[in-house]
C-alpha cells in the first residue's frame, strides 16, 4: 500500500495521486506540486490515504509544498494574464486568416509557458501565429488543437437533461458509445435527441448499457415463435424494462397481446420458417394475478379515480346501494363523487327505495309549439288595441305615388 494525496488541476475532473512526503493535506486546500512541465498549483481533494500499488502510476510525483499567499497571488496573476492572452491570440488568428477557433488558454504556474487549445475542421497551419504570440507574451507557446467533446469538458455547461455535463464533472475519461447502443435500448435516432452539448452521442448512453443487454439474453427477439396461453404466435415488440413481450397471436393477428416473459415459450428465436417445429400440446401456464386482489381496486374512468370495495360481509343488495351512491352528481350541487364510508360494527341502516323515474313522453309530431304560442301572444294583443305589425304581410306601394 502506497500513501498519496488525491488532486485536481483546474479544469479538469480528474482526480491525481502525488507522494505527499509526510505533509499532511486537507481537503479543500490548494497545493504546488511538481509535474512533468514543471510546478503547478492544484487543489486537493481527497487528504493523506492508501491506495493499492497497482493503481499508482510511476514515477509518483511529490508535493512540494502547502500554497502561501504568495502562491494565491501568483495564480490569480495567472488567470488574469489568460484572459488578456486570449482576446490577443484571437485577434492574431483574423489578422493570419486562419480557420481555427480558440477554446481556451492556460498559463504556466511558473509564467514561463503559455498554452492555447483550439479545435478545426483539419490540419492548421500555424508556425506564423506562434511566432507572433511568442514575440509579445516573452514565453514559450504552445499550440494545441482538441475535438469538440475535449471543447465541451473545458467550457462546461449544461445538458438536455438540465444537469451539468457529466464530462466537466465527473467523467475522468471519454467512454466509447456507438449508435447500437441507442438501438438497444429503444430510443429515438433523432440525432438531436441523443446527442449532447458537442454534437456526438451523448456519454450517458453507456450508464445502463449493461442492464439493456443483460436483459436482452433473457428476451426473444422479434418475429420470433413462440407459444402462449392463448396459442402460437410471432414476437411483434419486446419491453426490456418490464421484462414483457407483445405478440400477435395466429387465432387474432389484428389484435396483439402482451405477456410476460414466463409466460411464453420460445420455439424459435428471431425470423425463420415454422417448418419442422414441433408445437407442446400443453401451453406455457399463466401467471398468477398481483396480490391484494380482495384490497381495494383503484380504476380510472372518465378522468376521476373510482374505488371498487369488495368487503366481507356485505350482502349484494349492500354493494349495489354503495356503487349506487358513488356515482358522481348524488351529493349537492352534483360536484363529485361521495366519499365512501367507512365500516362500522353498528347494524347497517336501511334507506328506502328512490321512486323509479317517470319516462318523459315524447312530443307531438308535426306541431310547432313556438308558432302556437306566437299566434296566441299575437291575438291576445290585437284584443289589447295594441298595434302589432304582421310581418308576414308584404309592404305593396299605392299606385300613383311616386
Amino acid at each position: 500500500m502506497a500513501e498519496v494525496v488525491s488532486v485536481r488541476f483546474r479544469g479538469g475532473a480528474k482526480n491525481y495521486y502525488f507522494d505527499p512526503r509526510g505533509l499532511q493535506a486537507e481537503p479543500g486546500e490548494y497545493l504546488v506540486v511538481e509535474t512533468a512541465q514543471g510546478l503547478a498549483y492544484a487543489k486537493c481533494v481527497e487528504g493523506n490515504h492508501e491506495v493499492p500499488d497497482e493503481s499508482v502510476v510511476q514515477p509518483l510525483r511529490t508535493v512540494v509544498r502547502t500554497a502561501t499567499e504568495n502562491d494565491h497571488k501568483a495564480a490569480a496573476y495567472n488567470q488574469k494574464r489568460e484572459k488578456e492572452a486570449f482576446g490577443i491570440c484571437e485577434q492574431k488568428i483574423a489578422a493570419h486568416g486562419l480557420e481555427m477557433k480558440l477554446v481556451s488558454v492556460e498559463c504556466g504556474f511558473e509564467g514561463n509557458k503559455i498554452i492555447f487549445f483550439f479545435t478545426a475542421d483539419g490540419r492548421v497551419d500555424f508556425r506564423e501565429l506562434v511566432k507572433d504570440l511568442a514575440g509579445v507574451f516573452r514565453a514559450r507557446i504552445e499550440l494545441r488543437q482538441i475535438g469538440v467533446r475535449d471543447e465541451a469538458k473545458m467550457l462546461g455547461g449544461i445538458g438536455i437533461c438540465g444537469r451539468p455535463l457529466c464530462c466537466n464533472q465527473f467523467l475522468d475519461e471519454f467512454i466509447p458509445v456507438s449508435i447500437k447502443m441507442a438501438k438497444t435500448q429503444n430510443l429515438s435516432l433523432n440525432p438531436t435527441k441523443i446527442s449532447g452539448a458537442c454534437g456526438r452521442l451523448m456519454c450517458c448512453l453507456k450508464y445502463e448499457q449493461a442492464a439493456y443487454e443483460d436483459a436482452a439474453s433473457r428476451m426473444p427477439k422479434n418475429e420470433s415463435f413462440v407459444d402462449t396461453p392463448d396459442g402460437v404466435g410471432n414476437v411483434s415488440g419486446v419491453d426490456l424494462l418490464q421484462e414483457e413481450v407483445q405478440v400477435r397471436l395466429d387465432a387474432s393477428p389484428e389484435s396483439p397481446k402482451r405477456y410476460k416473459n414466463s409466460e411464453i415459450r420460445v420455439l424459435r428465436n428471431g425470423k425463420g420458417s415454422r417448418e419442422g417445429i414441433e408445437i407442446p400440446k400443453d401451453r406455457p401456464a399463466r401467471q398468477s394475478p398481483a396480490s391484494g386482489e380482495g384490497q381495494s381496486r383503484f380504476n380510472r374512468r372518465g378522468g376521476t379515480i373510482s374505488v371498487s370495495s369488495t368487503l366481507a360481509g356485505d350482502s349484494q343488495e349492500d354493494q349495489e346501494d354503495q356503487r349506487k351512491d358513488r356515482r358522481p352528481g348524488r351529493r349537492s350541487g352534483g360536484k363529485g363523487p361521495k366519499p365512501v364510508k367507512g365500516r362500522s360494527d353498528a347494524p347497517r341502516q336501511r334507506t328506502e327505495k328512490r321512486p323509479e323515474r317517470v319516462e318523459k313522453l315524447p312530443a307531438r309530431g308535426g306541431v310547432d309549439i313556438t308558432a302556437e304560442k306566437k299566434a296566441a301572444a299575437d291575438r291576445a294583443a290585437r284584443q289589447d288595441g295594441k298595434n302589432v305589425p304582421n310581418f308576414r304581410r308584404s309592404y305593396r306601394r299605392p299606385r300613383g305615388k311616386s
